[in-house]
């Protein structure tokens, strides 16, 4: 079982910058594959970027050249950085992992707010 505990969420202006932090209670490094989902108020939940246990990754159109997504495997951590924050970015956003087992874990998810 994997425990995925996230922050770094907040409110920021447009053009601002956050990075989400994501603490697995596995090493990331066993883990298949994780990644960040988001979630507006209203929609439904969606990929922001994934990376594999190989270090493959990849990106949501509406964030490629803004987000990139990466792990720091000694500290069992999974980070989102966030740059040109628009306000369609505002979500809940989601810390997701897939075991070698294909179960899925999340988060409890934080809230990033981006204001006009």
């Amino acid at each position: 079982q994997v425990q995925l505990v996230e922050s770094g969420g907040g409110l920021v202006q447009a053009g601002g910058s956050l990075r989400l932090s994501c603490d697995a209670s596995k090493t990331v490094f066993t883990i298949k594959a994780m990644g960040w989902y988001r979630q507006p108020s209203g929609k439904q939940r969606e990929l922001v970027a994934a990376i594999t246990s190989g270090g493959s990754t990849n990106y949501a159109d509406s964030v490629k050249g803004r987000f990139t997504i990466s792990r720091d495997n000694s500290k069992n951590t999974l980070y989102l950085q966030m740059n040109s924050l628009k306000p369609e970015d505002t979500a809940v956003y989601y810390c997701h992992a897939l075991s070698p087992e294909l179960m899925n874990y999340w988060g409890q998810g934080t809230q990033v707010t981006v204001s006009s």
